[in-house]
């Protein structure tokens, strides 16, 4: 195999694709029929590309964010809490997690869960804490619950920041109550391409980053994307035809293996890839935060992205490269280079859109779980009422997992650090007991990010679902139910979703976490205890 994954076969024809598409000058042109011939698909991603216009930002913005960091500080405040979902808080989490706060900056926090373990964390004292509730809709039930306990535990409105849209009944609320600011995002970017939008940079000026290597950065990537540069040349046209044209094979898991450093960035790309292509029983199954292994744990459908820091090699990648695995090596210079990151995933992902046939900017299947969600709690006060969750025999499941599979494991619990290394550690196992590449997301978070992958991509998802029954947690402010109600009915509204849809699924209860994974460990077909 060549060094150079330009010269894969399968590469290099999506390459040709895209050149004879003329699909870089037509997507900077909003060419909309570069996505598809249907009108309908035209119209809505014409909606959705004003995440193109970020870089260069409005002249504006730069100014307005500064001197907003600066109120902050100034006003003695000294933490920040973000509350969102997916594309509201998955770009200010990578920025807190991979820059940390600066001088001038204040570290920040996000929570995106309604586990009431999670949400208890803000039923505490908030007189230091400036709040920022990010909603594009502004009504992401998640998050409005959230913002509700929030609003009753800070000392004033002066302690909240609203970032949505413009006529939502966020930015409305907001307005209304006298709240410190109302971002107002451009309507037309959806939330997972938001990252260099006000939805990143409004907490990236809060943490103290510089703005200007940020955008600096992601507009010097710009040209070298540019419209008339040589395809081959194009870094993310090369990104999106080495996805896109590598599933297209059968190489359809994209393994994400990052320097230490950069890990959170994984957990930004998988949202944007997964909900991005997952669709029409198509996609591209980003694995991120898989511990590397060895050559022959990898099955013949995995692709490798190796994101390197500084120049750095990741550990492992060497030997992959030379037992023929395909690697595409990406290098991020140093951490204020993370805004030509963002960028470079965004527009090979809508490359690998358009290769695939997909309309890069919905995510069709998302509805499914929020619309269960919704008539269980209408008909329940209680989460006793919700009755206890199921507790099912995961070794059928295993033992029917077949090549080219992929294991879910969807976590109904805290993402506490005891938790992810639990199970770090038992995908670990998973995949080299069964030779299948794995996932872990943590709900409701994942809802927002892979869950439109699993009910609308490619069958091959095979579902692990760990749930633990929570009760009691902080009441949801306005609501006739608390958050361990809520954080239950989106378990069994998603659980019912994907068997809507044919998925292969066993759910686990896991009260205790370590002994649901000694019982899933056991239930492997090549342990001797198993089937």
């Amino acid at each position: 195999m060549s060094d150079d994954p330009r010269e894969l076969p399968a590469v290099r024809a999506a390459l040709d694709a895209l050149a004879e598409r003329d699909a870089v000058r037509r997507l900077h042109e909003r060419d909309t029929s570069v996505f598809s011939d249907d009108p309908t698909v035209q119209d809505a991603a014409g909606d959705r590309l004003g995440w193109l216009d970020c870089v260069p930002p409005p002249p504006e913005w730069v100014p307005r964010l500064r001197a907003h960091a600066a109120e902050v500080v100034d006003a003695g405040f000294d933490e920040v809490i973000l509350l969102g979902m997916g594309g509201s808080s998955l770009a200010p989490e990578v920025l807190a997690r991979v820059l940390g706060p600066g001088a001038r900056g204040l570290p920040l926090t996000v929570c995106d869960s309604t586990h009431p373990e999670v949400a208890a964390t803000l039923d505490r004292d908030l007189s230091g804490a400036l709040v920022i509730v990010a909603s594009k809709s502004g009504g992401t039930a998640e998050t409005a619950a959230l913002g509700a306990l929030a609003a009753e535990r800070v000392p004033d409105p002066s302690h909240l920041v609203a970032i949505t849209d413009a006529g939502t009944t966020l930015a409305a609320r907001a307005r209304d109550e006298g709240w410190r600011e109302v971002f107002l995002n451009p309507a037309d970017i959806g939330g997972r391409f938001a990252a260099l939008s006000l939805v990143g940079m409004v907490p990236a000026a809060l943490l103290g980053a510089s703005l200007e290597e940020l955008w600096g950065s992601a507009g010097r990537l710009a040209e070298a994307c540019a419209p008339g540069q040589p395809i081959d040349e194009d870094p993310s046209a090369v990104l999106g035809a080495f996805m896109a044209g590598l599933a297209q094979q059968g190489r359809d898991k994209l393994t994400l293996l990052t320097d230490p450093r950069l890990d959170a960035l994984g957990d930004w790309v998988e949202q944007l890839v997964a909900e991005s292509t997952g669709k029409q029983g198509l996609g591209v199954v980003p694995v991120v935060g898989e511990p590397v292994g060895p050559p022959q744990v990898y099955g013949a459908d995995r692709a490798v992205v190796e994101v390197r820091l500084g120049g750095e090699p990741v550990a492992g990648v060497a030997a992959l490269i030379e037992a023929g695995v395909p690697v595409l090596t990406l290098d991020i210079a140093d951490v204020g280079e993370l805004g030509a990151a963002f960028l470079q995933w965004e527009l090979a992902t809508a490359y690998a859109g358009m290769l695939l046939g997909v309309n890069p900017f919905d995510e069709p299947d998302v509805n499914a779980s929020k619309a269960n969600t919704k008539a269980l709690l209408a008909e329940l006060s209680t989460p006793e009422a919700l009755g206890e969750p199921e507790d099912d025999d995961p070794a059928p499941l295993l033992a029917g997992a077949r090549p080219g599979d992929y294991v879910a494991l969807q976590a109904y619990l805290p993402m506490t650090a005891d938790h992810v290394a639990a199970l770090t550690e038992l995908r670990r196992e998973l995949r080299d007991g069964l030779g299948l590449a794995t996932t872990v997301g943590f709900g409701p978070r994942f809802l927002h990010s892979t869950g439109q992958l699993h009910k609308g991509g490619p069958g091959s998802v095979v579902v692990l679902r760990l749930a633990d029954a929570p009760t009691g947690g902080p009441p949801i402010p306005g609501q006739r139910y608390d958050f361990a109600t809520l954080v239950r009915a989106q378990a069994a509204g998603d659980l019912q979703a994907l068997r809507d849809r044919g998925r292969r699924v066993a759910s686990v209860r896991a009260d205790d976490l370590h002994a649901a994974c000694e019982r899933i460990r056991a239930a492997l077909p090549t342990h001797d205890g198993g089937g």
